[in-house]
């Protein structure tokens, strides 16, 4: 049987994976607004 140790460290592992994930995709979203803002306003730019 597992000590209560390595549950805790599984634990935590799975925690900080979940946490790592959920930064990482809201660093991903943010680098993508950052990267289509400039777009649309060399966009609206060449329009006029």
């Amino acid at each position: 049987m597992a000590s209560i140790k390595d549950v805790g460290k599984f634990f935590v592992f799975i925690v900080g994976g979940l946490v790592a994930i959920i930064v990482g995709s809201f660093m991903i979203r943010g680098t993508m607004h950052m990267w289509d803002k400039p777009d649309k306003e060399n966009d609206e730019k060449n329009k006029d």
